[in-house]
């Protein structure tokens, strides 16, 4: 069973409810505080942290005075706006007296589904974690729109930590597990350890969306499941209410892990080689060798571009005799990769006129 003292990169998502005091609208400071320790914790261990955080909207219309249960759509997006700023703050308030430092970074469902924008997340992302800040990650809620929605933060958070690579993703919640029904309902309802695969049997048990379980229920939290797994990355359920949630589900508290079979980073090359290529890319002798290294692509060892390709788009990548030594994901379209080849990285502002990455394909977004 996976074990949060092992883990490399954790993203935690953190629900309203345990963030905003229902009945004032207030933040729970005392909470707030207790889950950075645990995050300082995880971080003294040489952990990489992310937090997908919901409590935008509760904290911006208690602000408001907003009260109702359902807002219209342009109220709930003025209380985002309002609100989103006292969330990033509260953060930076909790964590900077431990020498940390936070970003805000807000997404919607374009920015994952669209490959380019995919990438400028992911790339984004590494370079805060490569700086040791915590990124507090929500739904833009002032623009997001129910066609470019998530919806909730279960499948952020997944997305989100298939996107870094996680190896663990921690949905604090208001139940402290998977159970075979809901226990509201059924006082024989039994709690899973660990969920090892997900089965038809195990979506039934899930029921419909809904509340008392999260806003969107168990269904979405095994949906979010199904989308960590299957990118590496085991996840766990667990009750954060209680101070200190993640030392708590360390220490043996009551949670669900469902089991990854990968590691990320397989899943994620495995992911890539899969892909259709959109062109080609051939590489010197040099280049060839510094691949089999784990170095990423330069564009001074490309000799070739053929293709009709965009940024994001997968491109096999083939040595001076045209055996393909595998693919990745191209950081520049074609017509930039043909302008580019065999020049310098530091060359590459004088020729696009804008500055660009120093590698036409990362490592990280290579399968060989």
């Amino acid at each position: 069973m996976a074990s949060l003292s092992a883990a490399r990169r954790v993203v935690v998502k953190i629900g309203s409810a345990l963030l905003v005091d229902r009945e004032t609208g207030a933040l729970r400071g005392d909470w707030l505080h207790s889950l950075a320790e645990d995050v300082v914790t995880l971080k003294g261990r040489g952990a990489d942290v992310i937090v997908v955080s919901s409590g935008s909207i509760a904290l911006g219309r208690g602000v408001l005075g907003l009260a109702g249960s359902d807002l219209p759509l342009e109220q709930s997006q003025a209380a985002a706006a309002v609100g989103q700023i006292r969330l990033a703050r509260a953060y930076e308030e909790a964590l900077a007296p431990h020498g940390i430092t936070t970003a805000q970074v807000l997404v919607t469902l374009e920015d994952s589904t669209d490959r380019r924008r995919y990438l400028n997340s992911r790339a984004t992302l590494e370079t805060l974690l490569g700086f040791g800040v915590v990124p507090i990650v929500n739904e833009n809620d002032t623009i997001a729109t129910d066609e470019i929605r998530y919806g909730d933060n279960d499948r952020l958070a997944a997305q989100v930590a298939v996107t870094v690579g996680a190896d663990q993703l921690i949905l604090l919640s208001d139940v402290d597990g998977f159970y075979s029904a809901n226990p509201n309902d059924d006082p024989g309802a039994r709690r899973y350890d660990v969920i090892e695969e997900i089965t038809a049997e195990i979506e039934a048990m899930a029921g419909d969306a809904g509340s008392g379980l999260s806003k969107g229920g168990m269904k979405t939290k095994l949906m979010a499941a199904k989308t960590a797994t299957a990118a590496g990355c085991a996840m766990a359920i667990t009750e954060g209410s209680r101070m200190n949630p993640l030392r708590g589900l360390e220490q043996g508290a009551p949670a669900t892990w469902f089991t990854a079979q990968l590691d990320p980073q397989a899943a994620r090359k495995r992911w890539i080689a899969a892909m259709k290529p959109r062109g080609e890319i051939a590489v010197d002798a040099g280049a060839a060798r510094a691949l089999g290294n784990g170095k990423s692509l330069l564009p001074a060892g490309v000799t070739r571009v053929a293709g009709q390709f965009g940024r994001g788009d997968p491109v096999s990548i083939l040595d001076q005799n045209g055996h393909k030594l595998g693919q990745g994901l191209s950081r520049y379209t074609a017509q930039e990769a043909e302008k580019i080849r065999g020049h310098r990285s530091t060359e590459i502002e004088p020729i696009l006129g804008y500055p660009g990455r120093a590698a036409l394909i990362h490592r990280d977004d290579m399968a060989l």
